[in-house]
């Protein structure tokens, strides 16, 4: 049964109650074998504070041990530790990086088989070991490398969309967007698609980063200067992308229908037409790592903390997409690990006589 490592994330927000809601349902804890990196006393102030009915912990000192049918946790933060509801509070980010380092080096080990994150508060987590803007840049430092890089990609059913650039300042997009930079995250987009969303030939609509897509020239020359060459150099490669599309018409005319993937040229301009779309149920995904990262679409809604008004929904279908994708890429590795062997003819006498090479090398 595959091992879901989760972070308990912000103690201060929403975190355990989306947890405990989640495991709740008895079901969930038979899908698979949670591992949660906290607190069994923080989980029960929340229980108690939210007036959640009693739930089954299974403490334990490794992931190793964690058994089927109950809600496994690792203590990783001190007993004394202080849960301060809606606050932003160092104590708080220090407990979000414990967890968050416990479970990646689980992680790394293969003690665990997917990660899903609970969400943190960006600005108190920043201390001497974290200088990052969110979980997507901590993971792909700590598993990537030249060539796996992290795509942040929010997903539900099959609406798909991911970033070219992600968490920077409005004013720096222009010059952080290049050709290159396009063809290399659609080269990831169109990869995880396929691996990861089991979608065989995926259709990936561009998005504009000028109104109206530039007006040729008129409104911005990015266009036609970065993004088209860009879409030339990707359809050469192979892989079936369309666009620039001028984000407006594009969502709200429904189009975004039509295409398995759409890639967003900043934060704002995918992930606010998104959540309106998807808020409730949507997914966040960290493509192009060698793990397999999920976390629910909102943040740490503070201003609902230990009042019992955050919903579920998302952290259980950030499990379910962990689930799924640990499937699909592992179908899609054993697929592709042994292809078929060249053949070829030789020709003797009257017949032609097919042959099975033993490696590559033979023709």
């Amino acid at each position: 049964m595959i091992k879901v490592g989760i972070t308990h994330g912000d103690i201060n927000g929403i975190g355990y109650e989306v947890i405990l809601k989640t495991f709740a349902d008895l079901r969930m804890a038979e899908l698979c074998i949670p591992v949660v990196y906290g607190s069994t006393k923080v989980a029960s102030y929340h229980r108690k504070a939210l007036d959640l009915p009693p739930v089954s912990f299974n403490q334990v000192q490794s992931a190793k041990e964690a058994v089927i049918n109950k809600i496994n946790v690792i203590n990783c933060v001190p007993d004394d530790v202080k849960v301060e509801l809606g606050k932003s509070t160092k104590v708080a980010g220090e407990s979000s990086l414990a967890s968050l380092e416990r479970a990646t080096a689980d992680l790394t080990e293969g003690v665990i088989d997917v990660l899903v994150t609970a969400p943190i508060n960006k600005d108190n987590i920043q201390q001497d070991d974290f200088h990052f803007s969110g979980h997507t840049e901590y993971l792909e430092k700590k598993f990537g490398n030249e060539n796996e890089k992290s795509l942040m990609i929010l997903a539900k059913d099959d609406l798909r969309v991911a970033l070219v650039t992600g968490h920077i300042p409005l004013s720096k997009v222009p010059e952080s967007i290049t050709k290159e930079k396009i063809v290399d995250i659609l080269k990831i987009f169109n990869l995880t698609l396929k691996r990861d969303f089991n979608i065989e030939k995926p259709r990936i609509a561009v998005l504009s980063l000028n109104p109206h897509a530039g007006e040729n020239g008129l409104l911005g020359g990015e266009e036609n200067e970065i993004i088209e060459p860009a879409l030339k150099d990707a359809d050469e490669a192979g892989i079936l992308c369309f666009g620039p599309y001028a984000s407006d018409g594009f969502f709200g005319s429904g189009h975004f229908k039509d295409f398995d993937g759409i890639l967003a040229m900043y934060h704002d301009q995918g992930l606010a037409p998104f959540k309106t779309l998807a808020m409730e149920d949507g997914v966040n995904f960290t493509a192009g790592l060698p793990v397999i990262r999920t976390s629910p679409a909102h943040g740490t809604a503070y201003d609902i903390a230990g009042k019992n008004e955050a919903s579920e929904v998302s952290f259980r279908q950030a499990i379910y997409m962990a689930i799924d994708t640990y499937r699909n890429r592992t179908a899609y590795d054993e697929a592709h690990a042994n292809p078929l062997r060249k053949l070829y003819f030789e020709k003797g006498g009257d017949n032609e006589v097919l042959n099975l090479a033993k490696d590559d090398n033979e023709v």
